[in-house]
């Protein structure tokens, strides 16, 4: 395991799974996890198989799998259906136990005047995607690399004059300005303490900044944070090379409980 506190890596797991059959709580990050990063959220599209994927694997656990993403559940669920389980979003200013009840706000949106704010500063470059999800605004500078240091200078002097009602996170090549009191790892935590989530070992796949309080929650409940390669993790600091590695990982370990037949979830 490469991140975190020294421990089993993700083929390991699957050893430990199979020889004594131990109860997992599996947290999923979405965009560069479970799928490639598209050059806009909007592009995103889920590779075939995956929806069912899930779908197995979460009757397989008996619930006791989460998407833990930034972006809004109502999107998580358009690009996902069929399928349609436990998710926290917006970096957990939202959260959904029950699949078949509508989400929770941990958070409420944002000011109207904080949107048009960062449409001014962002105004420089209109190579810039500017996504207002309720409880943060993101602006995506994929297509604008080069106006990035200035753009963060920005923000940060921005959230800075807030007076610490604003919080700025990075992500990959994107920027968020958002409340506080809601993180990736504060919604594990709370999925932790539910029903099916509690007693079990939690595992947290992921591959972006924001992801890195999600796998430290699961490591101080005594479980496993694995990292994905891309613009954060390098290949040699990560658990996995990509989504597609995370995938097969996925399938495999669906493929072993489904073999497990009876025994525990």
């Amino acid at each position: 395991m490469k991140f975190g506190a020294p421990g089993p890596g993700p083929a390991e797991l699957l050893d430990l799974r199979r020889r004594d059959g131990a109860k997992l709580a599996l947290f999923l990050d979405f965009d560069g996890t479970l799928l490639e990063v598209a050059p806009t959220p909007g592009a995103a599209v889920a590779p075939e198989g995956l929806p069912d994927l899930l779908g197995e694997l979460s009757a397989a656990l008996g619930g006791a799998l989460a998407l833990v993403t930034g972006r809004e559940i109502a999107d998580l669920d358009l690009r996902l259906a069929p399928y349609r389980g436990a998710a926290a979003g917006v970096h957990g200013a939202e959260i959904r136990f029950d699949p078949e009840r509508q989400a929770t706000l941990k958070a409420e949106a944002l000011d109207p005047a904080v949107l048009e704010d960062i449409r001014r500063l962002a105004g420089f470059e209109p190579r810039f995607l500017i996504e207002d999800k309720g409880a943060s605004i993101a602006v995506h500078f994929r297509a604008a690399e080069t106006a990035e240091p200035f753009l963060e200078r920005k923000l940060t002097d921005y959230v800075a004059g807030s007076r610490g009602g604003l919080r700025l996170l990075r992500g990959r090549k994107v920027f968020e300005v958002l409340g506080g009191g809601f993180s990736k790892g504060e919604a594990v935590a709370r999925f932790m303490a539910a029903q099916p989530f509690a007693g079990r070992t939690p595992v947290m796949i992921g591959d972006d900044l924001t992801d890195q309080l999600a796998m430290q929650a699961c490591i101080a409940l005594g479980g496993f944070g694995f990292a994905v390669a891309g613009d954060l993790f390098r290949a040699d600091q990560a658990d996995f090379a990509g989504p597609e590695a995370v995938r097969a990982w996925l399938r495999e370990l669906a493929a072993l409980m489904g073999d497990a037949g009876g025994r525990a979830p």
